[in-house]
């Protein structure tokens, strides 16, 4: 039986989510950043960016499991996006609903914008 493969794609102005640390920091980064990735975007020069490309990763991963079936309310944290040892991004899903699944996520960015696409196989 061959898996069903799901993808998301999404796109996030860096200015956008700067606005939103400088206005809601706690709020904002607690509810949307575990603590692993708030660490790792404070490390570098611009948080902004890296937090940037995580938010984008996070909502690739919901439209694609969306278009999955899944339609149920997910929390941002509930998404995780770490690094492996050569920084490349890895997709930690918490909770009952992703037993069955397996997310890989690609993060671009530039100093303006982030970009994510997030496959999910079922």
């Amino acid at each position: 039986m061959q898996p069903d493969i799901f993808i998301g794609t999404d796109i996030v102005d860096v200015s956008r989510i700067r606005d939103l640390i400088d206005i809601h920091p706690e709020r904002f980064l607690k509810r949307t950043f575990t603590e692993p990735e708030q660490s790792y975007c404070v490390g570098k020069s611009d948080p902004a960016v890296h937090y940037s490309g995580r938010f984008a990763a996070k909502e690739a991963i919901k439209k694609a499991l969306m278009t999955s079936g899944i339609t149920d309310p997910i929390s941002w944290v509930d998404l995780e996006i770490v690094s492996d040892h050569n920084g490349a991004p890895i997709v930690n899903l918490h909770g009952n609903l992703f037993s069955n699944l397996d997310c890989k996520v690609s993060i671009s960015h530039t100093l303006d914008t982030a970009i994510a696409t997030a496959v999910i196989i079922k």
